[in-house]
């Protein structure tokens, strides 16, 4: 199993993250691309000390870019996880 702190990376804030978090009780979060569903799961669970109740992850592959130059370059792909959460579960991000 993977140390936590290197499954999950960042809390994804935005429009829609906020507006499943309010609705669903859903949280939205940017993890390693090799992490699975069950490692996903645990590294909430004992991080945020929440129960989860289900997890869906979407992979997003790296947009091409210009900076002024004839070459063009690449944005990182990355991986999504939206994590709903137990009802009676809360998780304050802001």
């Amino acid at each position: 199993m993977k140390d936590i702190y290197q499954v999950i990376d960042t809390v994804r804030l935005s429009e829609k993250a906020s507006l499943l978090q309010e609705q669903n009780n859903e949280v939205v979060l940017k993890v390693a691309q090799g992490a699975n569903k069950l490692e996903i799961k645990r590294a909430v669970e004992q991080l945020f000390g929440v129960k989860v109740e289900a997890v869906r992850t979407c992979n997003y592959s790296g947009k091409k870019k210009r900076q002024r130059r004839a070459d063009a370059g690449r944005t990182a792909n990355w991986k999504k996880a939206i994590v709903r959460l137990k009802e009676g579960e809360s998780l304050d991000l802001v």
